[in-house]
């Protein structure tokens, strides 16, 4: 019996070991690693092996469906850090049964071929093994495979017992936790650490404070209407790619030049993970805070309520509505956007087929279901967080129209080359973006309330052959905070009103509340929110 598994176990962990050189970044060899590190590589490979075993009765087979488990992780692993620089973590499991139910916005990464290949190879070795390869139960007998299955099972999780807790202490930073302690040990240091991580506090959040400030304004003193646009991978190309034409964000440089406050957001994602920039935004709790739960802040919040912008503003008579022309149960946002104290959610359902540009609902049907907000007056001020859909990759499964070269890439050749491809469809629906812009100006602009309106970007579109080819961007968006009425003033002095100034994005809420309630707000209130500091 054990002959019959020692051979496929050693096997196995050999090229279970050759997998991790796959990985890119690549971690340092098995010899530099430390002896936790390997010993938690190889009780995980036992406790599967043993798990896996005892379920197919067949070793060989076991070992196909663990080095096939750890190709399909290491292959995520490769396409998340090509597209959102940053590697597999633990955190990402989950999202295993979103590709089942949003397939568009995974599997394309992934390689839409390479997932068919996978998927009928294994359909075929499922089949072949259990054809050629008999079952251990009736060779050995049930005692004796249950009983070597059981010990490899135990033998695993007390060598994971032991070594786990003896890894280095993670920092953090997934290319480099990855790096020094391999595949195996850095997800499993991520889930201890997640399981035991605490959850942020409500008064870590600076809107735990202003909540009495805003509760103290209520009926004393005209409140504009709020609109904060979160606009899917929004960020200006210009200063990085010189070939995209100077007009593309017209309306935006416009806005931008009488805005009240703009600059640079540092923004905690790149290409994806926008509940890391959006939980930033209206918690006005930073990354850091959140410890490991920062990868997806959303899951916490879930379950945990947590004062926000939104509830700010509610306990100040607004009206909160969050718009997303998606699906509301997406990153659970039907859970978390209620206990962020939003009063309605509208999402995919409130829009039609027909409102579409592209792949996803336009800019500019969201923009229309702004308007139509502003325009139901229930005689109290109106606060609208949106979250636009347009821009989502994955980009590359839309192609380029020769028509709109001249107005985004006026001197790029046709065919377009490959490092342009995905550039020119982003661009197009950039360009709407803009228009989505104008169009939101002007519904304020008509309402019988004065009004402010937020724009910022949440992270970078995801442009890997762009990026290549022409260096990538540092990373950060464009902010900005707009008003109808010339009396609001920026947070840092009149005088400095129109400097472009840097913000992190926790802080960009904070900084729209002192636009709506005035800049006599006491410091020690927000002591926790530095002021925003001046750009070179």
């Amino acid at each position: 019996m054990i002959s019959a598994l020692i051979w496929p176990l050693l096997v196995g962990l050999l090229i279970s070991g050759l997998f991790e050189a796959l990985l890119s970044p690549r971690p340092r060899p098995f010899w530099q690693r430390g002896a936790a590190a390997n010993s938690v590589h190889l009780g995980s490979w036992l406790l599967l092996f043993g798990l896996l075993v005892l379920l197919l009765q067949r070793p060989w087979f076991a070992v196909m469906v663990c080095l096939s488990l750890q190709l399909v992780v290491v292959q995520s692993s490769n396409a998340k850090s090509h597209t959102l620089n940053e590697p597999f973590i633990c955190h990402d499991f989950e999202y295993f049964w979103d590709a089942i139910l949003h397939p568009r916005l995974y599997v394309p990464f992934f390689g839409v071929g390479l997932a068919i290949a996978a998927s009928s190879a294994a359909v075929v070795a499922i089949g072949g093994f259990f054809y050629w390869e008999g079952s251990l139960v009736t060779s050995e007998g049930a005692n004796r495979f249950l009983t070597n299955a059981l010990g490899l099972i135990a033998l695993g999780s007390l060598l994971l017992a032991v070594s786990v807790r003896r890894l280095p202490a993670i920092v953090l930073q997934p290319i480099d936790d990855m790096h020094r302690l391999g595949l195996f040990a850095s997800l499993w240091s991520y889930g201890v650490a997640l399981m035991r991580a605490p959850v942020p506090t409500p008064e870590q959040s600076p809107f735990h404070a202003l909540t009495p400030v805003a509760s103290a304004h209520q009926g004393k003193q005209p409140l504009p209407n709020v609109v904060l646009v979160q606009s899917e991978s929004f960020f200006d190309p210009r200063p990085w790619c010189e070939e995209v034409d100077a007009s593309l964000l017209h309306h935006f440089d416009i806005t931008r030049a009488n805005a009240t406050l703009h600059g640079a957001l540092n923004v905690p994602a790149w290409g994806a993970n926008t509940v890391r920039t959006e939980c930033a935004v209206l918690t006005g709790i930073a990354p850091d805070h959140w410890g490991i739960r920062q990868f997806n802040p959303y899951r916490t919040l879930a379950r945990h309520p947590m004062p926000s912008l939104a509830s700010a503003l509610k306990a100040a008579g607004y009206r909160t509505v969050c718009v997303h022309p998606y699906l509301a149960s997406f990153y659970f946002r039907h859970k978390v956007i209620p206990q962020l104290g939003f009063d309605h959610f509208i999402d995919i359902n409130a829009f039609q087929s027909s409102d579409k540009n592209g792949q996803y609902v336009s800019d500019q049907a969201v923009a229309r279901k702004i308007g139509r907000l502003l325009e139901d007056d229930d005689n109290r001020p109106l606060f609208v967080f949106v979250i636009t859909m347009e821009n989502h990759g994955p980009l590359h499964l839309e192609a380029p129209n020769q028509a709109t070269l001249a107005d985004t890439l006026p001197g790029a050749p046709w065919p377009l080359p490959d490092h342009l491809r995905d550039l020119a469809v982003y661009l197009q629906h950039l360009s709407e973006s803009d228009k989505m812009l104008a169009s939101v100006k002007n519904s304020l602009n008509t309402a019988k309330r004065p009004g402010l309106l937020g724009w910022y970007g949440d992270h970078v579109p995801i442009l890997p052959e762009a990026y290549a080819h022409f260096t990538p961007p540092d990373g950060r968006t464009p902010y900005m905070v707009w008003s109808t009425e010339s009396w609001v003033t920026a947070g840092v002095g009149a005088a400095n009103a129109y400097e472009p100034f840097e913000l992190a994005a926790n802080e960009l809420g904070v900084q729209l509340f002192k636009q709506v309630f005035g800049h006599d707000i006491s410091s020690d209130v927000i002591k926790v929110e530095p002021e925003p500091q001046e750009q070179e």
